[in-house]
């Protein structure tokens, strides 16, 4: 054997079937992996015995941090070889499925993340939920299933979900049983360890797709049309504050990605997350990302100092993942004092929502001023209100893209530019409708198009989704 017998070397508890740290999660094997594992609770029982029996003589006949540390399609290929040779040996009956499912089994818990390798390696899903050793839901096209899935034990589980957090240099365990990370491919994961989870441990995947999506892609899945996408580039690129609102699922954070792709490659950009996992193309951009607590309650970083600090970065453009507190209240004066064209994301269901939340997080947050000195902050800071909803079919949509004109009274005043309008609904359940402009007029950020000589763009864009435009078209 290539590795040979390693004489002394670190042995890691078998029980847990621990697998050496890698970032190779997402690159697939140099074979089809077989995905079925043994249904019924007997014969399922008896292959995961005759697995841990297989991984422990594994264990002691290879050194496998030597090998996690080799190409990994080399590597797959040498501990398959080794673990058919050692069934042989031990004489273990399976069959040829069985067989090659403990394989595969071994190699992904050997250099990835065990069962989770096969729903990683998967372009299709957008969500994975593990709800303990035996259940495991996915999200493909935006509807929820329940996979065949199943994980050794909650032990297995639990260490998986330790060795993910602990890349980006966080842990999990009873004294910090909630923790949020990344993989290293930027999706971001949710992990509630026991006692809090009562079933297991919870581990939630939100994963990003290999190929980054753009407004063109958008365009072509329906989420917005083309004209509603030349009316986002340009909000992009004439540096207008925007916030992306919508609900879990929506898809802001994707939005936000495909803005922030319209940014001057010569801007200075510093984004703020509690787990990074923006992909901004630009050449110069700064990431910075929270920390929690350790273990005696200390060194904790919020989002709010990440904020601050790096206002005395001097920053272009500040990015903030999610605002979600007190943050909201020091993105606003950021805006407002010279980093036009920051954006942000929020949990909304509307523009008009998004308004009213962010002014109760600033009220929360300790700010203590009146509720009009914050609205005129509010209305002198955000210029655009970007709304993404997941329809009842499963599909995101774009539903509007609003500005914030000013206040009457105490009351802030907002325009739908761009809006999606439902006109009813397919035979097999899918929601028809259309974007369309308004009809309003010039845009408040008019004169930002004027100055960046996008003015031509944004009134073809405008005129080529209002419905009275292509009415007068029709007619002449």
């Amino acid at each position: 054997m290539p590795f040979g017998r390693a004489q002394s070397k670190a042995t890691p508890p078998a029980s847990t079937l621990v697998s050496a740290e890698t970032s190779a999660g997402a690159i697939p094997l140099s074979k089809e992996t077989n995905t079925n594992p043994p249904q019924s609770e007997e014969d399922r029982s008896e292959v995961f015995k005759a697995k841990a029996k297989v991984f422990n003589a594994l264990v002691d006949a290879v050194d496998i941090s030597r090998i996690a540390t080799t190409d990994r399609s080399e590597a797959a290929e040498e501990i398959g070889a080794i673990a058919a040779e050692i069934i042989d040996e031990k004489r273990i009956p399976l069959t040829v499925k069985d067989q090659e499912w403990l394989i595969d089994s071994i190699i992904d818990d050997v250099l990835g993340y065990g069962p989770l390798e096969q729903l990683l390696r998967r372009d299709d899903i957008s969500d994975i939920m593990v709800n303990g050793a035996d259940d495991v839901f996915i999200e493909v096209g935006g509807k929820t299933q329940k996979t065949s899935i199943r994980f050794q034990s909650n032990e297995q589980l639990l260490n998986i979900c330790q060795r993910i957090v602990s890349q980006v240099g966080r842990r999990v365990d009873e004294s910090s049983p909630i923790c949020d990370a990344r993989l290293m491919d930027g999706s971001r994961v949710n992990v509630i360890a026991p006692p809090l989870a009562v079933d297991g441990p919870t581990l939630t995947i939100r994963k990003f797709k290999k190929d980054k999506l753009t407004l063109e892609d958008l365009v072509g899945f329906g989420s917005i049309s083309e004209q509603g996408a030349e009316i986002l580039r340009i909000i992009g690129r004439v540096r207008c504050n925007t916030l992306i609102s919508g609900g879990t699922g929506s898809g802001k954070t994707t939005l936000l990605n495909c803005l922030t792709r319209f940014i001057d490659t010569d801007e200075r950009i510093v984004t703020c997350e509690d787990a990074a996992e923006l992909q901004l193309q630009q050449p110069h951009v700064v990431r910075l990302e929270t920390r929690p607590a350790n273990i005696e309650g200390k060194g904790e970083i919020t989002m709010r100092e990440l904020v601050k600090n790096c206002l005395r970065m001097r920053p272009e453009r500040i990015i903030v993942g999610e605002v979600r507190g007190a943050e909201a209240f020091d993105l606003l004066q950021a805006m407002n004092t010279g980093h036009d064209g920051s954006m942000g994301t929020l949990h909304a269901n509307s523009p008009r929502e998004a308004l009213a939340r962010l002014e109760s997080m600033i009220s929360v947050g300790g700010v203590s001023l009146p509720p009009k000195t914050i609205r005129e902050m509010m209305v002198s800071s955000i210029d655009v209100i970007v709304q993404a909803s997941r329809l009842r079919d499963g599909r995101r949509v774009i539903t509007h893209v609003t500005e914030v004109l000013g206040m009457e009274g105490d009351v802030i005043t907002t325009q739908d530019i761009f809006k999606f309008e439902i006109t009813g609904e397919s035979e097999d359940g899918k929601v028809i409708g259309t974007h369309r402009a308004n009809g309003g007029g010039r845009p408040g950020f008019w004169d930002r198009a004027v100055y960046y000589n996008e003015q031509g763009r944004l009134t073809e864009a405008l005129d080529g989704s209002d419905p009275r435009s292509m009415r007068r078209d029709l007619e002449a």
